[in-house]
């Protein structure tokens, strides 16, 4: 078996476990550097009334402590379905070098758990999507973005 697989299992025994516990939804996720796991995450939305404790964001949110930093770099995360746009977007301010993930987001779906309406709705024009957007204060709010251009210590990422 090669490393892939190894560590591709424990992200789907993290699903099966944290589903047997009543934790959430059947997902799970482990991050690896240099071939050690250093954040394990599984599905936890409905355990802690939290929309955001999918498996990718919680095994994220360990890995970073544990590490103590933000950023993934030279990291693997292996998880046990596709991500889902929230968790995308999340993998990607976290920045690892490589994603593995076992089943699709058909896969998900056909299970029960489909992401299609947010793809559909990253498709639509703002006014067109069925939560109303609007924006407001944009200057007070650029206020804030200059200062933080200007800051002298500021941390890039």
């Amino acid at each position: 078996m090669n490393q892939d697989e190894f560590f591709l299992r424990e992200a789907i025994r993290a699903s099966e476990n944290g589903m047997n516990n009543d934790e959430g939804g059947p997902f799970g996720c482990v991050i690896v550097k240099d071939g050690q796991i250093i954040g394990r995450g599984n599905n936890r939305v409905t355990s802690t009334n939290d929309p955001t404790a999918h498996a990718e964001v919680v095994a994220i949110r360990d890995a970073c402590r544990q590490i103590g930093y933000f950023q993934l770099d030279d990291c693997t995360l292996y998880t046990s379905c596709e991500p889902c746009p929230m968790c995308l977007g999340a993998i990607y301010w976290a920045r690892p070098a490589r994603i593995v993930y076992a089943a699709s987001r058909h896969d998900a779906a056909y299970a029960g758990f489909s992401d299609e309406f947010i793809y559909t709705e990253f498709d639509k024009p703002m006014a067109s999507r069925s939560i109303p957007i609007e924006q407001m204060l944009r200057e007070e709010a650029m206020a804030v973005f200059e200062a933080w251009r200007a800051k002298a210590d500021k941390i890039v990422y």
